[in-house]
C-alpha cells in the first residue's frame, strides 16, 4: 500500500524554516511514524529564489509568488514563517477561508490578528496552530489549551524574552553596563542589529498577549499590553537588587482578577529564591498558577531555529493526524468570553523606591506622609549615607499602581527629595 504523504507548503525559509526542513529529513521516519503519515515540504516561498541555501531540498521546490501556495491544490497545510503582519496575515487568511490548515510561529500576527484568525479557521473548519509563536521549543500553548483545559489558570508570569535575559545575566554577574551587554548579545547573536522590539519589551509583549488570550480565554492584543523595556535599567539598579537579595527580570505578567484580565510587561525585583531568578543567559522559563494544579513551571530555550522548529514540527504531526484520521485542534471561534482589560492604574503591586533626599530632621515623617495620604502602605524603609548623599529606600506592601504613580510624582515636586534614585516593581514575595 502506498504511502500517505502530507504536502506541506511553507512560507519563508529562514532559521526556523532552515531548521524544519532539515529535521524533516533527519528525523523523517521517526516523525512518518507517530504522525501515521509521512510529513513533507513540497514548495517553498522565499524572496530570492537564486539564493544558496543550507536546506535539503531540491532547487525546483523554491518559488517567489507565495499565494500559489496558499492557492495550489496540492498543498495540504501552509506553514507560515514569514514574521510580520504583511503579507503574512492576507496569505494566512486566504489559506483558512480555503478550509487550509495553517501552522505558524508568527508572534506579531497571532498578538494583533489572532481572533480574526480564530474566526476564519473556525468558519473555514480549518487548524490554525501556533505553538512556536511564544517561547520557541518551551511548550505552552498546547498545556494551556488542553491540559489546563478542566482548571482555571489565575497567573503566569515568566521571562519570554531570551535576548533581554541574557543582558540582565551580564549586567547582573559581571557587573556590565547595559550597552556592554548590548554589545555582547550582538556579538554572539543573540540581539538583532536594532534590537527595539527585544530591549523596549515589545516581543514580550506579543507573547505575553497569546498566553494571556489562550489561558483566559478572552482576546489579548500587544495592543492591550502595559509595557517597559530594559533600557533605562542602570548597574546601579542590579546592584542595589542584588544587595538586598533580589534579582531583577524582565518579566511577563497576566492575571486573572474576579472577571478581569491585567497583562504587562516590565523589569521587576524576584527574590532569589524565586524559580524565576536562575534563569539565566538567553533561556526561557514561563512560572503558571492555577486553582487545582497549583503552581507549575516551563524552562528551557525560548528561541532559535532548533528549538522552535520542534515545536513548529510538533503542530504539524497533530494537523498530520488530523487531516488522516479526522478531528480538529482545540481552538477558539474567535470570540471569546469578552472579558474587561484591567487598566494599569487598576493594577496591584509592590514597589521599591530609592530617593535621594536632604539630610535633615523630619525628612523622612515629610515624605511618609506623602505615602500614607495616598494610600500607600510602607513595608521597609531605611536610610542610607549621610549629607550630600543621604538616601532613604522603601518597599511598600501591595498597593494600586496609580495611587502609586502619583505618590511618586508628589515625591518628585518635595523640595525635600532631590531625586528618584530608582523605582523599580517588587514580584514574587506578597
Amino acid at each position: 500500500m502506498t504511502e500517505r504523504v502530507i504536502r506541506v507548503g511553507m512560507l519563508g525559509c529562514g532559521t526556523v524554516g532552515s531548521a524544519v526542513a532539515r529535521t524533516l529529513s533527519s528525523y523523517g521516519d521517526d516523525i512518518a511514524r507517530r504522525a501515521g503519515v509521512r510529513i513533507e515540504i513540497t514548495r517553498v516561498a522565499v524572496r530570492d529564489v537564486a539564493r544558496a541555501r543550507d536546506v535539503p531540498l531540491a532547487s525546483q521546490v523554491f518559488t517567489a509568488d507565495a499565494a500559489s501556495i496558499v492557492d495550489d491544490p496540492d498543498i495540504d497545510v501552509v506553514l507560515e514563517l514569514l514574521g510580520g503582519l504583511d503579507p503574512a496575515r492576507p496569505l494566512v487568511e486566504r489559506a483558512l477561508a480555503g478550509g487550509k490548515p495553517v501552522v505558524t510561529g508568527n508572534k506579531e500576527l497571532i498578538a494583533a490578528a489572532g481572533a480574526a484568525l480564530e474566526a476564519a479557521a473556525h468558519a473555514g473548519a480549518a487548524d490554525l496552530a501556533y505553538e512556536a509563536a511564544v517561547a520557541g521549543g518551551i511548550p505552552l500553548i498546547r498545556p494551556l489549551r488542553e491540559s489546563l483545559a478542566g482548571d482555571r489558570v489565575t497567573r503566569i508570569i515568566g521571562v519570554v524574552n531570551g535576548t533581554t535575559n541574557f543582558i540582565l545575566t551580564q549586567m547582573s554577574e559581571h557587573g556590565s553596563r547595559f550597552e556592554e551587554a548590548l554589545a555582547e548579545a550582538q556579538r554572539l547573536g543573540y540581539a538583532e542589529a536594532d534590537p527595539t522590539a527585544d530591549v523596549e519589551g515589545f516581543d514580550a509583549a506579543a507573547k505575553c498577549a497569546i498566553l494571556a488570550s489562550v489561558a483566559f480565554d478572552t482576546r489579548v492584543t500587544d495592543a492591550d499590553v502595559y509595557r517597559e523595556g530594559i533600557t533605562r535599567l542602570t548597574a546601579r539598579d542590579i546592584a542595589d537588587a542584588a544587595r538586598l537579595g533580589y534579582v531583577v527580570k524582565l518579566l511577563a505578567i497576566a492575571e486573572l482578577d474576579e472577571d478581569d484580565v491585567s497583562v504587562r510587561v516590565h523589569p521587576a525585583m524576584v527574590p532569589a529564591s524565586h524559580p524565576l531568578a536562575n534563569v539565566r543567559d538567553a533561556y526561557n522559563a514561563v512560572f503558571i498558577e492555577a486553582d487545582k494544579a497549583g503552581q507549575l513551571m516551563f524552562y528551557g530555550r525560548g528561541a532559535g531555529g532548533d528549538p522552535s522548529g520542534t515545536s513548529v514540527i510538533g503542530d504539524l504531526i497533530r494537523v498530520a493526524r488530523h487531516l488522516t484520521y479526522g478531528g480538529r485542534m482545540q481552538g477558539a471561534d474567535g470570540t471569546g468570553l469578552g472579558r474587561r482589560i484591567r487598566p494599569m492604574d487598576d493594577t496591584h503591586g509592590q514597589y521599591y523606591l530609592n530617593l535621594h533626599v536632604e539630610d535633615r530632621p523630619g525628612v523622612l515623617a515629610e515624605i511618609a506622609e506623602v505615602f500614607g495620604r495616598n494610600g500607600v502602605s510602607i513595608e521597609r524603609v531605611w536610610q542610607e549615607g549621610f549629607g550630600e548623599d543621604a538616601a532613604l529606600v522603601f518597599i511598600t506592601h501591595r498597593a494600586q499602581e496609580g495611587p502609586f504613580q502619583k505618590t511618586v510624582q508628589e515625591l518628585r515636586e518635595r523640595d525635600a527629595v532631590r531625586a528618584v534614585v530608582s523605582l523599580l516593581r517588587v514580584e514574587g514575595e506578597e
